[in-house]
């Protein structure tokens, strides 16, 4: 494909609008409405995100991580290897950003905060709960560090089942665990015909959530 086709790729956006009128006074709440109507059309791994963080240097990354939660409707919480490349940079720099998107409601929503590491109990709790296969592979993938080979890694994963062999749940490792992200910030964003589209960005503010409209 040329450039000129890749600059010719359009979408019109014309499904639904989004006004003050439509949404809730609480942030999380609002984005748990936006979440369910997502489940309900079945769209794609509705609760797939991009996490982006920052190193010392300022250098940007991101990745797709799942959402796991939304504890006491304050923070989006999710789970990873603390000691992979994301977790080395939120303990160094805590602010982070999420994305998500769903294009067949042609809705985004992009949400700044600060990470904190979840309650021990909680990421335990999670952790018994996935398949055994997971737990293996959490004890076993040094995430985000080099391997010479596939077959190094596979061999890594069979000497933990026979290190737990006959033990189910697997303790949960030290090196794994929860994050929450509190939001300061949260908007909203909703695909309308021309490129005008709709958004509304809430902001914490220390009586409560701010709603106000931004250009698109």
């Amino acid at each position: 494909m040329t450039d000129q086709q890749l600059a010719d790729l359009r979408q019109t956006y014309s499904r639904q609008t989004l006004t003050e009128a439509d949404v809730q006074p609480e942030a999380v709440a609002q984005f748990r409405t936006w979440l369910d109507e997502a489940i309900a059309a079945r769209v794609e791994e509705p609760t797939a995100m991009t996490l982006a963080t920052v190193n010392e240097a300022g250098q940007p990354a991101a990745r797709i991580v799942l959402l796991k939660g939304l504890p006491e409707d304050a923070g989006f919480l999710f789970f990873t290897n603390y000691d992979s490349r994301k977790g080395q940079e939120l303990a160094t720099s805590p602010l982070a950003a999420l994305t998500f998107f769903w294009p067949a409601l042609e809705r985004q929503v992009r949400v700044e905060g600060r990470v904190e590491k979840a309650a021990p109990e909680a990421s335990t709790e999670y952790f018994q709960s996935r398949p055994r296969s997971s737990q293996l592979g959490a004890w076993a993938s040094p995430q985000s560090q080099p391997i010479r080979t596939r077959e190094e890694l596979e061999q890594r994963e069979q000497e933990v089942a026979a290190r737990f062999a006959g033990q189910d749940p697997l303790p949960r490792p030290a090196h794994w665990g929860g994050y929450v992200l509190r939001p300061h910030r949260i908007e909203f964003w909703q695909g309308r015909p021309s490129r005008l589209h709709d958004r509304l960005v809430y902001e914490r503010q220390p009586q409560g959530w701010h709603i106000s409209r931004l250009a698109p």
